[in-house]
């Protein structure tokens, strides 16, 4: 049996069709008045610096309003000459990037109460820092709102000091939601257990024009530490992996980190994502197209030999050019699992009706390797060549115990070596990322 995806880099955009997504542009929510000044029984007016759009990161202070004393001993303080509290606060203004933190601080005073609040009304969080001279919003804003600041600090009489203010934050013409995939195009699960090949893929479901500012916001973290790159596929897709092959039981986190950040004109990231998962065994096959046997190691350690039927090699016309028939040597990585997969040379370019066409089939047991539809799998029609003669249009077929075997003990990101076969050498957008030397790997990032 055959390849079953067609020849030609996989569209990013058809496997992440119906995922959810924010589309479209963000209507900003009205802007408040950008001061409100009190009546006050002392001098002290607004900054009119403050009240512009252009001074959205100041922080001069405004409309600081002192009131009457709590108490008789305060107000004597007052008279005395005490220094009224000062509060500041940015950023404020218009298009207020939503993940940076709003600060509140106060000189000559401390803090007693922050308050700020969306244009519903909703509290946002925040946190007055044990000293009283600070506070931050510990929740993050959102694209395209409005927001109204009250703070009051008390200065050492015990006189009031009253901010009011507002801004609104940015609202991106578009945005970009980034999936952690697998090499196939399957979600990343939390917790699972991966090989040591795993390679960790993000896909944004728009083009990236400034892949330098996607890049610095996908952050890799592995426990031990493991020294590893992006390399782009295309303007939707990088691929995440280290120089080497993970140690069985390193830790691995993928954080997208692109909330807020501005990765082409108008364009910025729809929302973090974040995903953990562990390394499992050392698990390697070796496939070898001219002993037509397959080696499998588990921790190094020999523990099944497979008999196989590999691409019986040469070159086939199909509807779209020249088609390959040999099994591609190179390093792959198991991409996934499907009992039973469907497969038909017509899903490659080859017409069912050629002299090396055949019509769809169900197919127990497979494995797949490639993205473009390498699989180890179960076929008993050619067990009468498996360890003998390679027969398949480049799949590695295997009798049911063995397909079966392999199937249920392999899991996603195990190692697959295929060697002494010809044609052609698998490439990265077919699943090869092991087989890309890492000094061309590193070259591949924006960063490089």
């Amino acid at each position: 049996m055959g390849v079953v995806v067609q020849f030609g880099a996989p569209t990013i955009k058809a496997r992440l069709a119906g995922r959810p997504r924010w589309a479209g542009v963000v209507a900003a929510a009205g802007l408040l008045a950008a001061l409100t000044t009190l009546s006050a029984c002392t001098t002290g007016g607004a900054d009119a610096a403050e009240n512009s759009s252009a001074a959205q990161h100041t922080t001069a202070p405004i409309t600081n309003t002192p009131t009457a004393p709590d108490t008789a001993a305060s107000s004597s303080s007052q008279q005395d000459g005490a220094s009224l509290a000062v509060i500041t606060a940015s950023p404020l203004g218009k298009a207020v990037n939503p993940v940076t933190p709003v600060t509140v601080n106060a000189t000559d005073g401390t803090l007693t109460a922050v308050t700020l609040r969306n244009a519903d009304g909703k509290k946002v969080s925040g946190a007055i820092t044990a000293d009283g001279t600070s506070w931050k919003n510990t929740e993050v804003l959102g694209y395209g709102r409005s927001y109204s600041l009250s703070a009051t600090a008390v200065n050492s009489s015990g006189t009031k000091t009253v901010k009011r203010a507002s801004f609104s934050t940015l609202t991106p013409d578009n945005m970009t939601m980034p999936y952690l995939n697998t090499i196939y195009g399957a979600s990343l699960e939390n917790g699972a257990t991966y090989g040591v090949g795993m390679i960790a893929v993000v896909n944004f479901d728009e083009p990236i024009p400034d892949r330098a500012a996607a890049e610095r916001a996908l952050q890799v973290t592995t426990t031990p530490h493991v020294d590893g790159a992006w390399t782009w596929l295309d303007d939707h897709t990088a691929h995440w992996r280290p120089e080497n092959y993970y140690a069985p039981g390193t830790k691995v986190t993928v954080n997208a980190k692109v909330y807020g950040v501005k990765v082409g004109p108008g364009l910025y990231g729809q929302a973090d994502q974040k995903v953990s998962f562990t390394i499992g065994a050392k698990h390697v096959a070796i496939a070898n197209a001219k002993t037509h046997k397959v080696h499998v190691y588990f921790s190094d350690k020999l523990v099944r030999t497979m008999d196989t039927s590999m691409g019986q090699g040469g070159w086939v016309d199909g509807k779209n050019g020249k088609i390959s028939l040999w099994t591609m040597p190179g390093t792959y990585t198991v991409i996934g699992h499907e009992n039973p997969a469907t497969m038909s040379s017509d899903s490659y370019g080859l017409p069912s009706s050629s002299k090396y066409g055949y019509p769809p089939e169900k197919v127990p047991y497979a494995t797949k390797i490639s993205t473009d539809g390498i699989y180890l799998h179960e076929l008993d029609t050619t067990v009468w060549a498996q360890g003998h003669q390679n027969v398949s249009h480049g799949c590695l077929n295997l009798n049911y115990s063995n397909a079966k075997w392999y199937y249920n003990t392999s899991r996603v990101g195990d190692l697959v070596k295929v060697v002494n076969s010809g044609g052609p050498a698998i490439k990265l957008w077919q699943g090869g990322d092991w087989s890309v030397p890492w000094t061309t790997w590193v070259k591949g990032s924006a960063l490089h």
